[in-house]
Formats: structure tokens, C-alpha cells, sequence
């Protein structure tokens, strides 16, 4: 052992020291939430989640340019551990080599080496997109942009320290490749700047091995004071996600519990140690503000300061309840009011898209749930014309002031039978509060009806027994009231033994078929356009042939599709129809667009930035479709509206898959 070993392991024994040392205080701010959260279930399809988010990078290729540039980063850090732990180990032993791989060795040699020329390339581009172009998504603050500058050359001098030292290291063995290695950039660069083996070549080697472990260090240690925590935390946080079918879902919160001094989250000690960890992850990239629909009409609403803002909380009260002190300046401050604003929480319309986004699974919705019930059950601080909503929930079982005893007028005429009149119905047609009270949408339930009956299919309703599904009143934090109406809906389904349900309400269709088993409904549920597409599979009912062509363009709902991944149900019925020339919108499916009337913001008013659901309308209109076609009551409302705005009315329908269905029944 040489003094180099020695020094290296004083220096090693620092820097692990030192990391542990931060890594530790993470973890114990962590431990500062107190709400319970068990993340440890199926552990098989949590890794193999792992593998296609974190390691596959699935979620960044959605897109094509900026998902490449970080998957070639990604892929040579991984393939640089190799080179790490070789290097690591000659600072303990200064001959040794992983050239007892033999061709596994050659491989990881020649890979790395052209690995490093991508990664090198990568980062120049990513600092021009940055730096240059100034992507907007990526324009954050100035300690923001500073750090993510200092990261990509800190990577950038680690790939050019790790070329240094294999080009020196190539002279010094006579210009020729040690045993089982095939470095083809290293030795060019070898090949330009030297002929041999010089006193100059050795000093290299050395600067560069020690330049390059150091940096290794210095960037270990710096990860954790960094926005490039997610280094660290980002797999961990993929592994740990809700999955489906809970991902999507509202949790359910214990409204029995006596120990409860208060409910939702005000400050970060409420959250569960999930959500802190949700700020950690946060690499800040912007694709979750850059999809948010309330963001790009210029509300004040951005996803990705809502998890950075939660981070900065954490790290400035967390050491402080971690060294036991309750007083002091930080803790007459909260994290809703002085870090998050009530007006940028009651911007969001939970559409899902910055949590579809997110390459590291952060859940920004139920974190954002979480403090809107806060707000309204701890606090009551909402909206005053959240007032007359809430109301109307608690005595008419709907968020429109409605009689309730007139919930099945719609189908007056019609010879529907409801589940109190004869219970022994194949099927329970749910039709929800717009689809009763709501006087267009009536229509659509009068049209989905219409089509079961000329299909043959024994359904019933459960006329005045039904209620507001729920999904209103939980979005808004109004958990007391949702759970109100969803025990009792259940209630009255289990009694009656339903087994099966359909609903023309995407909202309806979600809570019936994720949320209600929170409280022993367990049915098998389906949305209207499944239902319809099944019918036109089976033959039960037939479209006749039109020769006169219609462009239709469908709007995706974020309840039916980014929700429950229900795209082509209502396409597939679409395209049968032969009149129809179905054209798509630039922004669908997967990354369909919000009409804006989820989460409750069907019931408050734009205070700042543009309208949502016009947004959505004029990228419908620049299709040159004359009929939008929707399938949720919510954007039969929102995208109708936007017509009436850009004063279409007489050129564009809106029009529901079930209306659009039956006007083509043979």
C-alpha cells in the first residue's frame, strides 16, 4: 500500500461518511409525516415497474427528442458504475482491474467509451435547449438554472476526466490496449496527443483518476442538497407508487378517528412519508406544469412548483421538528397559504395529466386533494360559491339546486322500469345528476336509453333512490359529504344485489368502479361507449349505410381516458358508422387536452388567466370537423360553450356516441 491508497482512503472514508451523514437526515425527514401510507404490497409488479419507467425511461419517450437526450444520459451513468467501481477499488489496490471479466470486460470497455462521446453530446444540447432556445418548461429561477448548469458539467468533466485517464493510461502501456479492453475513442485520443509511455503521460494518469474520482464524490455529495436529488430518490420513488387501479384513485380518509385534531393536510408533517418523498424526486423538468391545462391558459396553478414548494417545506421545517423544537418563526408559517396559494390548489382540475407525465411517478393530485380537504373541512376556506354546491349535495343529493323527487322525469314516456318497481333487470343504467336534471344531457340519457331498448337489453334505473355519485364533493375536499352519498349509494346497490352497472357519466364510472370499494361496492361497471361498442360487436343492434359524409372530431374525457384508459371504445363505435370521416385533434388520447369542468371546476368561476374549455374548443374547431363529438356530461357543457364563444353554434354540433349512435340505427 502506497500513499496514494492511503490518501484515497482517508478521502473515501469522508466522503461515504459525510453522504451517509446527509442521507440520514433525509430519511428522518421522511419520518416526519405522519400519515399512514403502506407502499410494500405486490412487490413483483412494482419492479417490474421499475424496469419500464425508471430503467426503459418509457414515460420520457413520449418525448421523442428531450426522452433520447436523458435516456443516453441515464443509460451512461449506469454503464459508468462499471468504471466507478474499477476506479474505487485502485484507490484501495492500485493494480487492479475487472479485466478477469474477459469479453463481459471488452464489452463494458467498448460501451462506455462510445457511451461517453453520447453522453458528452447530450449535455451540450440539453444546455443549449436550456440555455439558448430556452424551452419553457425548463425556465425555472436562477439558483434553478445555475444548478442544473452545474450538474450537466459536473457530468460532462466526469465523462472528459474518464477519457483523460484511459487515453494517459493507454500511452503508458506502450499504445496498446491492457488485457480483455477495447477503448476505440481513448486510444484515438491516445493516438493524437502521444506517441508513448512519458513522464507526462504517468502525471496524467494520476490527475485524471484523481480528478475523475473526486468529481464522482463531489457529485455524490452534492446530490443530496441538489434538485438532482432525484439521482437518488427517483427509483425509489417509481418502485413505491400507487399502482393501478389505486394510482388513480382518492384515498379514503377516517372521519371516525377521535385522535384527529384536524383533516387533509395544512403543512408537511400531515403528509404521508410518500409525498415528501414525491418532493424529493422532482427533477423540476417542467413536463407536468407543460401539459396542465389551467397553467396553459395562465392561471397561476403550476404542478411542478406545487411538489418543489413542498420540498422547500420540508427542508426548512423538517430539521427543526427533527431536532424537537415547536416554536419559532418557520413554524408560524404553513404550507398552504405561505408556500402553495388556496387560489393556485382550487386552479386544478384533476385531469391527471401532470401525474400521466411525470417520468418519476410523483402524484401530484393527491397531494393537492389532500390539502383542498384541509381547507374545507378543516379550515372552511373555499370558494363562497362552493357554498350553494355543497348545499345542494347535502339535501337534493346533487350539486344542482333540483327537486330530487324529479330524478327520473327524464325518462317519462319512455317504459323504464326502476329497480323498486322490478329488481331482476340484467343490467342498472346509472344515469347521474346531469344526465337527470341537466336539460341537454337529459337527451343523452334518453338516447342510451332509446338504444338498449332497441337492442333488447333488460336494464333498470334507480330513479329518485339514486344520488350524486360523489366525485364532486371528494375533488373538492369535501370528504365528509362525499362519503355521505357514496355509503349510501352502496347502500341502496347492495340491497337491490346489483351486480352489474352502465353509466353515460365518466365521473359516475370511475368512483363506481375504483372508489366504491372503499365502502363494500363492488360491481362491475361500464362506461356507455363500451357498452355501445359491445352492442354493435354482437350484432344487436345495426347502422344504416350513409353515403353523406360527416368530419367528426371526439374529445377525450380525462375520467374515461387518462383515467381508466378508455380511448378506443368510442372510436371503434365512431368508425363503424359509414358517414363518419373521424379526424383527431392535435393534442388526444393519452394526451387529450381538459375541457376544464373537472375537480369540481364545473362549479367555480375563472378568477384569473384564460378559459379552459375554450382553449379545448378552438384546437376542436381547427379540425374543420362539423360535429365534436364527447361522451361526459361535463364536456358536453364545456365544449358547447366554447362553440356559443367563438359563435359556431350554427356550423359545429356537440353531440354525445350514444345521440350520434342512434341517429344511425338501421
Amino acid at each position: 500500500m502506497d500513499l496514494k491508497n492511503i490518501i484515497f482512503i482517508i478521502v473515501f472514508l469522508a466522503v461515504i461518511g459525510f453522504f451517509a451523514y446527509s442521507v440520514n437526515n433525509l430519511i428522518k425527514y421522511l419520518k416526519v409525516a405522519k400519515k399512514n401510507d403502506d407502499r410494500f404490497d405486490n412487490i413483483p409488479a412494482r419492479l417490474k415497474r421499475v424496469w419500464n419507467i425508471a430503467f426503459a425511461q418509457t414515460k420520457l419517450l413520449r418525448d421523442p427528442v428531450a426522452g433520447t437526450l436523458h435516456l443516453l444520459i441515464f443509460w451512461g451513468f449506469v454503464l459508468f458504475i462499471f468504471a466507478v467501481i474499477e476506479t474505487i477499488f485502485q484507490g484501495f489496490y492500485s493494480g487492479f482491474s475487472l479485466s478477469f471479466l474477459g469479453p463481459i470486460y471488452t464489452v463494458i470497455t467498448l460501451v462506455q467509451d462510445l457511451f461517453g462521446l453520447l453522453v458528452i453530446l447530450s449535455i451540450i444540447f440539453s444546455l443549449y435547449r436550456r440555455f439558448v432556445i430556452k424551452v419553457p418548461r425548463l425556465v425555472v429561477d436562477k439558483h434553478g438554472m445555475l444548478d442544473a448548469a452545474f450538474i450537466l458539467l459536473l457530468i460532462m468533466f466526469i465523462v472528459i476526466s474518464m477519457y483523460g485517464q484511459n487515453a494517459a493510461g493507454f500511452a503508458n502501456n506502450g499504445m496498446v490496449y491492457h488485457e480483455s479492453e477495447l477503448r476505440p475513442v481513448s486510444a484515438f485520443i491516445s493516438g493524437v496527443l502521444f506517441s508513448g509511455e512519458t513522464s507526462t503521460t504517468v502525471f496524467l494518469y494520476e490527475f485524471f483518476w484523481w480528478m475523475h474520482i473526486l468529481l464522482i464524490f463531489g457529485f455524490l455529495n452534492y446530490l443530496p442538497y441538489s434538485k438532482h436529488l432525484h439521482v437518488l430518490s427517483s427509483i425509489p420513488n417509481v418502485f413505491f407508487a400507487n399502482l393501478d387501479p389505486v394510482r388513480n384513485t382518492i384515498k379514503k380518509l377516517n372521519l371516525d378517528d377521535e385522535n384527529a385534531d384536524t383533516f387533509g393536510v395544512a403543512d408537511i408533517d400531515q403528509f404521508s412519508w410518500k409525498q415528501i418523498l414525491d418532493g424529493y424526486s422532482c427533477t423540476e423538468c417542467g413536463r407536468c406544469t407543460s401539459v396542465c391545462p389551467a397553467n396553459t391558459v395562465g392561471k397561476s396553478l403550476s404542478p411542478r412548483d406545487i411538489i418543489v414548494d413542498i420540498r422547500k417545506r420540508t427542508l426548512d421545517k423538517a430539521p427543526l421538528l427533527v431536532e424537537g423544537k415547536t416554536e419559532g418563526e418557520l413554524f408560524e408559517k404553513t404550507l398552504v397559504h405561505n408556500y402553495i396559494t388556496d387560489t393556485a390548489l382550487w386552479e386544478c382540475t384533476t385531469c391527471m395529466a401532470c401525474v400521466q407525465e411525470c417520468p418519476v411517478m410523483i402524484e401530484h393530485v393527491d397531494s393537492i386533494v389532500d390539502m383542498r380537504r384541509n381547507l374545507v373541512l378543516t379550515e372552511s376556506e373555499f370558494p363562497s360559491n362552493l357554498n350553494n354546491v355543497f348545499k345542494s349535495l347535502e339535501t337534493n343529493f346533487t350539486p344542482w339546486v333540483f327537486n330530487p323527487a324529479d330524478r327520473a322525469n327524464w325518462a317519462d314516456g319512455m317504459n323504464i322500469k326502476s329497480m323498486a318497481e322490478d329488481k331482476d333487470g340484467e343490467i342498472l343504467f346509472w344515469v347521474g345528476c346531469a344526465g337527470s336534471f341537466d336539460d341537454r344531457y337529459k337527451k343523452v340519457s334518453k338516447a342510451f336509453a332509446t338504444i338498449m331498448q332497441k337492442a333488447g337489453v333488460d336494464f333498470r334505473i334507480l330513479g329518485t333512490e339514486e344520488k350524486c355519485n360523489g366525485d364532486t364533493a371528494r375533488r373538492l375536499g369535501n370528504e365528509y359529504l362525499a362519503q355521505m352519498m357514496m355509503q349510501e349509494n352502496v347502500e341502496t346497490l347492495n340491497n337491490y344485489g346489483v351486480k352489474k352497472i352502465v353509466t353515460a357519466c365518466p365521473h359516475c364510472f370511475h368512483s363506481l368502479k375504483n372508489e366504491y370499494p372503499q365502502f363494500g361496492g363492488n360491481f362491475e361497471v361500464k362506461h356507455h361507449t363500451q357498452f355501445i361498442e359491445e352492442l354493435l360487436a354482437g350484432g344487436n343492434i345495426q347502422l344504416k349505410k350513409d353515403t353523406e359524409k360527416h368530419k367528426v372530431t371526439y374529445h377525450d374525457s380525462c375520467y374515461l381516458g387518462r383515467y381508466n384508459g378508455v380511448y378506443d371504445s368510442p372510436r371503434n363505435s365512431l368508425d363503424l358508422v359509414t358517414g363518419i370521416d373521424l379526424v383527431e385533434m392535435e393534442r388526444s388520447k393519452s394526451k387529450g387536452f381538459c375541457c376544464g369542468a373537472g375537480g369540481g371546476r364545473m362549479f367555480l368561476e375563472d378568477e384569473e388567466g384564460g378559459r379552459i374549455n375554450e382553449e379545448r374548443t378552438k384546437e376542436a374547431l381547427s379540425t374543420n370537423a362539423d360535429t365534436i363529438a364527447s361522451a361526459c356530461p361535463f364536456c358536453m357543457t364545456m365544449m358547447t360553450d366554447g362553440v356559443k364563444h367563438f359563435e359556431k353554434t350554427e356550423e359545429v354540433a356537440v353531440k354525445d356516441i350514444a345521440e350520434i349512435i342512434l341517429e344511425n340505427i338501421n
